[in-house]
């Protein structure tokens, strides 16, 4: 799940100047608190703004041509607003889910379930996105971060009921930061081709690398492929 203050805000931090500079600097009144470097040749930056709601973040996805997309979440980790860079299009999650995602149901039960709907700004229909997060009960240690260890499963559905896609796989959670962090994942229809997004370092202020705006692991010729994002 991802977000920004605006969706002015968000044009001028993907500005076509900003990117041709191979910078990326956060929103006036943001703080960057976390990059996370990827398999599959895939970034994360992660920020935070004064403006905000207590426990909201931000997280934009990189892939080898450039930002792919920014999302705003709330303590939960819930997809308020997605931005997508390539068409320029805006996701908004209805405020009134029928079933909250939370992290600290995850946390407390073991299990999770979600089913909510988002709208774009492109004229598509709708979708509801209905699934479950579960832990493991095993845990990770990736570049010194812990993590547990998750699985999920969704299903995509149309306003008429109609199954658009299914997506299942393997996540990681970190409490410390209170994000989802990308691994494994596969279409229900091809389980045998998986993508692996796992992390691979989790870089801080003032370290090197941090807040870049390049991936820099299995970025072969033809780059990664976009993700199935949970």
């Amino acid at each position: 799940m991802i977000r920004l203050a605006s969706f002015c805000a968000a044009a001028a931090l993907l500005a076509p100047a900003a990117i041709a500079q191979d910078t990326f600097t956060p929103p006036e009144g943001c703080e960057g608190v976390l990059t996370i470097q990827h398999r599959s040749c895939l970034m994360t930056n992660v920020w935070q703004c004064e403006g905000d709601a207590e426990g909201e973040q931000w997280v934009a996805l990189f892939v080898r041509p450039g930002p792919y997309s920014v999302r705003k979440v709330d303590a939960e980790f819930q997809w308020l607003e997605t931005y997508y860079l390539l068409d320029r299009s805006v996701e908004t999650m209805d405020p009134e889910p029928a079933d909250d995602a939370s992290i600290s149901e995850l946390v407390a039960s073991q299990i999770d379930t979600y089913d909510f709907v988002t709208t774009s700004n492109d004229g598509t229909p709708p979708e509801r996105v209905v699934g479950f997060d579960r832990l493991t009960g095993e845990t990770s240690e990736i570049d010194g971060e812990p993590l547990l260890n998750t699985e999920f499963s969704y299903e995509v559905r149309l306003p008429d009921g109609e199954i658009e896609s299914r997506g299942a796989g393997a996540q990681f959670v970190s409490l410390r930061h209170r994000i989802f962090v990308l691994g494994t994942s596969w279409d229900a229809e091809t389980p045998d081709d998986v993508l692996d997004m796992s992390p691979v370092e989790f870089i801080y202020p003032g370290e090197p690398g941090f807040f870049s705006e390049n991936p820099k692991y299995e970025c072969g010729a033809q780059g990664a492929a976009y993700p199935l994002e949970r």
